[in-house]
């Protein structure tokens, strides 16, 4: 499987952070399998820079190999997933082992709903029932050293 990074540049060697914002799932290295999608983030973490150009650093993994990694799989924004992402953008520590989070990933289309529910304003079906229809693309969340390692460089894509 083909897996891409977005970012203002090539990243041939991924890692983890030791600092790093808020996101969905918390700490780690993010891909997505939608090509498409990783372009948007490059050009966001350029243009956020200010810089001229972002890169979609293309992985391969293999299929089996995520086989043999402790995951944890959100099919689709249940309220499951709501709570974690809304848990990790609070900042909240998680407790967890696992290697990599796989899910739909909570981008533009989705933060105002994500607003209004953590201001109260939508109750947590209300908050999903507007989120399903939403075509939400996938993320990837490489969480330890034992799961990047599996990551094979392919290429860096100038956008």
């Amino acid at each position: 499987m083909l897996l891409y990074h977005g970012s203002n540049i090539k990243v041939e060697n991924p890692r983890l952070l030791k600092v790093q914002r808020e996101l969905d799932f918390g700490k780690g290295f993010y891909t997505t399998s939608d090509f498409e999608q990783a372009s948007k983030w490059a050009k966001r973490t350029a243009a956020r820079l200010r810089q001229n150009k972002g890169y979609v650093s293309v992985y391969e993994i293999e299929d089996d190999a995520l086989a043999s990694l402790q995951m944890l799989v959100f099919d689709k924004p249940d309220v499951n997933w709501l709570r974690f992402v809304v848990a990790n953008r609070k900042g909240e520590v998680i407790e967890n082992n696992w290697d990599i989070i796989i899910g739909p990933v909570a981008n533009d289309q989705t933060a105002p709903v994500i607003d209004l529910f953590l201001d109260g304003m939508y109750d947590e079906d209300e908050t999903i029932k507007r989120l399903l229809p939403q075509k939400l693309k996938d993320q990837y969340t490489f969480k330890t050293e034992k799961s990047i390692a599996l990551l094979q460089y392919k290429e860096g894509i100038e956008i």
